[in-house]
């Protein structure tokens, strides 16, 4: 089976495509390389899923997919029969600098996503969501019955965007389509604006980490391998057209799925676990709370549980140690900017 992996040299996309690889699949990915953060890691995990594919699997073209001619060039000749979109403008403080990067990726790309899987008929689009389109909600666990109407950051907002836009494709066109709402996702080939990367550069390096919220802040750290077993599980299911209602409450073929390691820890538990698998205590910090941040993010998961068998098995006592161990490899191989 040939699927079409958006933001393919991305953190997740990249351990999608080297998960769909070793299975035996034919995988298109596609990226636009942009410097949101350096070009020199994308251009990395391109050859890491490479290294991965002994079998010619594996394709990739440079594309921005919130450009629909680009797009309809890129896939021209391809028999895919499956998307999974993970490509976005991501980072809830950069939505604050930068808006219009925003509407043009998460806005207007998931709708070319949503044009290009109409045409082409494919039989499942699984796409990334993301729970900050839970806001400053308090009540824990997030539930995907929860009302998500009052998003704290435009990043938040264009993802609510994405579902409503998936809702409507699923409604008119019965496009079967799975949402998933990320939990703070970590591990190897991660990404440097977030928490695990800049505090353990800055723990190896002798430098102080920047703890926001005075560190009264409630995270539901997902290891990266659990995150890709979510991500085939949704892909291999898709939602049946079958009237009844499913996990978001739509009655046409979408689901909504929270898919996260049901474990909130402290941000103070994160940075001390760093220490010991760095061997070096951190320089703290501590800051108000960041415009767009929220205090707490809880994952409940019984629906993509029960709907696909989904169990997370890494705590972060087991996935940041792994982390900090691929951080210093990569590091002393001279990548790591």
């Amino acid at each position: 089976m040939q699927i079409l992996v958006t933001g393919a040299a991305g953190f997740i996309g990249a351990h999608v495509c080297r998960r769909l690889i070793a299975r035996g699949d034919e995988v298109l990915g596609i990226d636009n390389l942009n410097d949101y953060y350096p070009v020199s890691l994308k251009h990395d995990r391109l050859a890491w899923i490479e290294a991965g594919d002994g079998g010619g699997r594996f394709t990739f073209a440079r594309c921005d997919f919130a450009d629909e001619a680009a797009l309809d060039t890129a896939v021209a000749g391809s028999g895919f029969e499956r998307i999974v979109h993970l490509g976005a403008q991501a980072g809830v403080r950069y939505s604050i600098e930068n808006p219009r990067a925003y509407a043009r990726s998460n806005l207007v790309g998931h709708l070319n996503l949503l044009e290009l899987a109409r045409t082409h008929k494919v039989a499942h689009l699984v796409y990334a969501s993301s729970s900050s389109v839970y806001g400053a909600n308090r009540e824990a666990p997030f539930r995907v019955e929860d009302r998500v109407d009052r998003p704290v950051s435009l990043y938040a907002a264009t993802k609510r965007a994405d579902e409503l836009m998936s809702e409507t494709y699923a409604h008119l066109y019965r496009l079967p389509q799975t949402g998933l709402r990320f939990f703070t996702v970590y591990g190897p080939w991660g990404r440097p604006d977030m928490a695990p990367w800049l505090f353990t550069a800055a723990i190896l390096e002798g430098r102080p980490i920047r703890i926001f919220n005075g560190g009264d802040m409630l995270r539901d750290f997902t290891y990266i391998d659990d995150i890709v077993s979510g991500v085939v599980a949704a892909l291999d299911n898709p939602p049946p057209d079958d009237g009844a209602k499913k996990p978001g409450g739509s009655v046409s073929p979408h689901r909504l799925y929270n898919i996260g390691n049901s474990m909130p820890e402290k941000l103070e538990y994160l940075i001390s676990t760093i220490e010991a698998a760095a061997g070096r205590e951190a320089i703290r910090d501590y800051q108000p709370m960041q415009p767009g941040d929220v205090p707490m993010t809880s994952a409940d998961i019984s629906a993509i549980r029960s709907d696909l068998g989904f169990e997370p098995t890494t705590p972060i006592s087991v996935g940041i140690p792994r982390f900090v161990e691929w951080f210093r490899d990569y590091r002393a191989s001279g990548n790591e900017k």
